[in-house]
């Protein structure tokens, strides 16, 4: 039986009978719904559900998309993902509409806790929680999408979007799109930010001396493994043409997050204290930037000779500027903290803050 939350006309965004494409609050709503519609076709497919009896098109139909493509894990071959095209019923010819209107969207779904795909599912979280995301097949179909589509309509008319896993996924197609000069507008729903829950604790003064740590500790491991390279290896970042993080820093992805949950609240605090530590002096927004590279967790097994035979990669989560939509509106519990559905609500108090890399 099917949940009430799968079905459109049941849990949709009733209000958003038209859509504003230069209103931020209505894109975040259908991209949403178009991340829900990846999730909702995968169930289809599992239930067998066809025909009319089929769920998932109400989620990009009523705001005149088309499913063209499935992206599929070549493991399990469950659907985690979809390109969708626009097919508005009526051309509107102003060019300020017509500039932010996306032609395709690329949406992929988080976890799925049922039997058909949750094992895949549960491999692909501990590949986030390893940085291990990028050597992983279903990101390369993802990743394929990606780079296909921007080469063949232009990354100025493609959405990225995602959930909690997918979030990661988008996140991280959008960084290597960014290292290349490619821009893609990206909209993150929940995103992971692999991380102990130092946003949960009270005192702010507290939190702000657990980061103040633990940013000196990593800068401290990231320089000792600088000291060790080989002069074949400082040779080769002697030559890279630029800092990644300044290559990164003209992307300004959405990222949408809830205090109440815990795999993704750590983003708010993660841009406030870079605030912090610029506010500090020139050395600690140094100590910062380089922390900001590295992740504590692979550093240490570095030190320990476990990723020797790995290059060690830099968290999914580190991204020099972005828009952080923060839900403050009080969740009853952690589901609801991390679920997509706050995304399409309109009662909800959102606060969004713009943070540029210096």
């Amino acid at each position: 039986m099917a949940s009430d939350r799968e079905d459109f006309s049941l849990c949709g965004p009733s209000h958003l009978t038209t859509v504003d494409w230069t209103n931020e609050d209505h894109q975040r709503c259908v991209a949403a719904c178009l991340v829900q519609g990846i999730y909702i076709v995968e169930r289809d497919r599992q239930l067998k559900r066809e025909g009319s009896e089929a769920l998932a098109p109400s989620w990009w139909g009523n705001f005149n998309f088309k499913l063209i493509r499935h992206l599929k894990d070549d493991a399990d071959f469950s659907i985690f993902g979809g390109i969708y095209e626009f097919k508005p019923l009526e051309i509107d010819s102003s060019s300020t509409v017509d500039s932010v209107v996306p032609r395709y969207v690329i949406a992929f779904r988080g976890t799925l806790t049922k039997p058909d795909s949750i094992s895949r599912d549960i491999e692909l979280d501990i590949h986030i929680i390893r940085n291990g995301l990028h050597r992983t097949s279903r990101f390369e179909i993802a990743m394929q999408a990606v780079r296909s589509m921007v080469d063949s309509v232009g990354a100025s008319s493609l959405w990225i979007t995602g959930h909690s896993m997918g979030a990661a996924m988008a996140l991280l197609a959008g960084k290597t799109m960014a290292k290349t000069g490619m821009y893609v507008k990206s909209l993150l729903f929940n995103p992971p930010f692999v991380s102990p829950p130092i946003e949960r604790i009270a005192n702010e003064r507290v939190r702000h001396g657990i980061r103040f740590a633990g940013s000196l500790i990593t800068a401290g491991l990231a320089l000792s493994r600088t000291l060790k390279q080989t002069q074949q290896q400082q040779v080769r970042l002697q030559n890279s043409s630029q800092d990644p993080l300044e290559a990164l820093s003209s992307w300004l992805p959405d990222i949408h997050v809830n205090p109440g949950d815990h795999l993704c609240s750590e983003f708010i605090g993660f841009f406030e204290h870079r605030g912090n530590m610029e506010q500090i002096g020139y050395g600690a927004g140094i100590v910062e930037r380089m922390a900001m590279q590295h992740s504590l967790g692979g550093l240490l097994m570095d030190a320990m000779g476990v990723n020797n035979a790995v290059e060690v990669e830099e968290p999914v989560h580190v991204i020099p500027s972005a828009k952080l939509i923060v839900n403050r509106t009080n969740a009853e519990d952690y589901k609801e903290a991390h679920g997509l559905h706050q995304w399409w609500r309109n009662d909800q108090d959102l606060v969004s803050n713009v943070y540029l890399y210096k």
